[in-house]
C-alpha cells in the first residue's frame, strides 16, 4: 500500500507573518489533523539561519507531535548530518523513537548550502566526508552497539546509547541526487529520500543490485508539492503568493550554492503570484506542482506514480505564507477525495 505523508517547514515569510507562537501551534495541529484524516506520515526538514524559520530543530518538532500522537509515524526529510554530532544525533533519535513507541523515520542529508556550514563553523568541503563518517556511526549506535572510532572527525571509545530505540532494526533513510549520494545510500542498506525524479529513482535501484541488495527490500520516497482546493482556479490563488516565496528562496540557496543541486533554478525566471495565479504551472524540483481540484489532483498524481513508482509519497501541503485554515481544507480535500483513490491505483 502506497503510504502517503506531508512535510511540514515551519516557515513564517514576511508577506504575511505571524506570530512564531502560532505558526508551531498551526503546524503541530496539522500533524495531528493528519493523523485523525488517515495520513500515513508526517515528515520534518530542516534548514538554518533562514529569515522565514525554516525549522532548525527537527527532532524537539519530532518530540512535540509524538507526544500529541498515536498512530502517525514520523520522520526527517532530511536532517542534514554534517552540522551535527553523530552521538548527539542517535541519542535524540532514540529518545523520539521511545516517546513514539517506535514511529520514527530518520533520514539524512549532506546539505548544499554553504551559508549553514559556515554559520556552524564547518567548512562545506567537509560535508561529503563528515556524512560518510557519521551515517554508519548512527546506524551502529541504533542497532544496540558499542562504537569505537577513530576517525577523522569523531573519536570514540565504546559509545553506547540509552536508551535504545524502540525499533529493530531502525528505519534509516538518505536523502540523495547525485550518482555518488545514491551508491552510498545502496552500500549502506538505507532507504532513498528522492525528490521524485525518474533517474534519482533507476540509478538507486541498479545501485542496491550492485550491492548484492534486493530493492523489494527497500523504500522509496518521492517529494511532490501539492495542494487541492474546491476548483483549480481556487487552488492556484491560494499558493501564489507561497509558491513565488518557496521558489525565490530556492533560486537564492542554489545561486549560494553555484547550483550545487544541480535542478537548474538558479537560472530560472521565478513566476509572480499574478503569473503563477494566471498560468497554473510552477516547476518545483524539476516536475511540475501538482495543485488544483481533487479530480485533476488525483489524475496527476496517478500519472507521477506511474512515471516512477514509489513506496511512500511525500507531499508539501502546508505551504509557507498560506492561511493554515485554507491547509487544513486542503488535506481534509484530499484525505477525502484523493487519498483513497490514489492508494486503490498505486497499490
Amino acid at each position: 500500500m502506497l503510504d502517503i505523508g506531508i512535510i511540514l517547514m515551519f516557515r513564517n515569510p514576511p508577506f504575511n507573518r505571524s506570530s512564531w507562537v502560532d505558526i508551531y501551534q498551526h503546524e503541530l495541529d496539522h500533524a495531528v489533523a493528519a493523523e485523525a484524516l488517515g495520513y500515513d506520515h508526517v515528515w520534518l526538514t530542516e534548514h538554518h539561519f533562514v529569515e522565514d524559520g525554516y525549522s532548525p530543530s527537527l527532532l524537539p518538532i519530532a518530540g512535540a507531535i509524538a507526544a500529541r500522537t498515536s498512530t502517525i509515524r514520523i520522520g526527517s526529510y532530511v536532517l542534514l548530518l554534517p552540522l551535527h554530532n553523530p552521538i548527539r544525533v542517535a541519542e535524540d533519535v532514540a529518545t523520539v523513537d521511545v516517546i513514539s513507541n517506535g514511529r520514527f523515520d530518520l533520514g539524512m542529508g549532506l546539505g548544499y548550502r554553504p551559508g549553514e556550514f559556515t554559520g556552524m563553523g564547518i567548512p562545506s568541503s567537509e560535508r561529503a566526508a563528515r556524512f560518510a563518517e557519521g551515517l554508519p556511526v548512527i546506524q551502529s549506535l541504533l542497532a544496540g552497539d558499542k562504537v569505537s572510532l577513530d576517525g577523522r572527525f569523531n573519536q570514540y571509545s565504546d559509545a553506547q546509547i540509552f536508551p535504545p530505540p524502540v525499533q529493530k532494526p531502525f528505519p534509516i533513510w538518505v536523502g540523495a541526487r547525485g550518482d555518488k549520494a545514491l551508491d552510498r545510500a545502496a552500500r549502506l542498506g538505507c532507504h532513498l529520500a528522492s525528490v521524485g525524479a525518474v533517474e534519482h529513482r533507476l540509478k538507486y535501484i541498479e545501485a542496491l543490485k550492485r550491492h548484492g541488495r534486493d530493492p523489494k527490500d527497500f523504500n522509496i520516497g518521492h517529494l511532490l508539492m501539492c495542494y487541492v482546493a474546491e476548483t483549480r482556479d481556487r487552488a492556484w490563488e491560494d499558493c501564489a503568493q507561497p509558491l513565488n516565496h518557496v521558489m525565490g528562496q530556492y533560486q537564492a540557496w542554489a545561486e549560494e550554492s553555484g547550483d550545487l543541486t544541480g535542478d537548474g533554478i538558479a537560472e530560472a525566471k521565478i513566476p509572480s503570484p499574478e503569473e503563477l495565479r494566471t498560468s497554473q504551472y510552477c516547476e518545483s524540483f524539476g516536475r511540475s506542482a501538482i495543485i488544483g481540484d481533487p479530480e485533476s489532483v488525483l489524475e496527476e498524481l496517478t500519472a507521477a506514480h506511474e512515471e516512477s513508482p514509489g513506496t511512500h509519497l511525500t507531499l508539501m501541503m502546508s505551504l509557507p505564507g498560506a492561511d493554515p485554515l485554507r491547509t487544513r481544507n486542503s488535506m481534509e480535500l484530499f484525505a477525502k477525495d484523493v487519498m483513497p483513490a490514489l492508494k486503490a491505483r498505486c497499490s
